[in-house]
């Protein structure tokens, strides 16, 4: 009986110290935006923007009509109470460091080429992209 007892204090006494949160306090935000709608578009990087601001590592994958958000001579709307783009939102992510990247099948299956990409942004490789996808510390969310 005591050797129970001794178990379960040890089991509760390592819950109540143990964070819920393990390894890496950092939180990493997968955010793939495939939404040719401009407003869903701005939607997704004000959420990314707010999430770097608040501590988060901030990831972009543009896919299908989304990778148009890439195309350096794209013109795209501005939202209030902004008043900017997505694009302009998706390029001060950018500036903060924050990785973007089109899908690796979207260049060979548009009119577009890597020359047409904003400066800065890459092709997302499958592998790296799934074993990044994999990792616990990362939120995946998609527009």
């Amino acid at each position: 009986m005591r050797t129970a007892l001794a178990f379960v204090a040890t089991v509760l006494l390592l819950f109540a110290t143990v964070s819920p949160v393990q390894a890496d306090d950092t939180e990493e935000l997968f955010v793939v935006v495939t939404s040719a709608d401009a407003q869903t578009q701005m939607m997704a990087m004000v959420l990314a923007t707010q999430s770097m601001r608040q501590g988060a590592a901030v990831r972009v994958l543009l896919c299908g009509p989304g990778g148009r958000l890439a195309i350096a001579d794209e013109d795209f709307p501005t939202f209030e109470p902004a008043g900017r783009s997505p694009q302009e939102l998706l390029r001060g992510l950018m500036a903060e460091g924050q990785v973007v990247e089109v899908c690796a099948i979207f260049l060979p299956n548009t009119e577009f080429n890597e020359g047409d990409l904003i400066e800065g942004i890459g092709t997302a490789m499958p592998p790296a992209i799934a074993e990044y996808m994999l990792r616990p510390e990362v939120r995946y969310f998609t527009f």
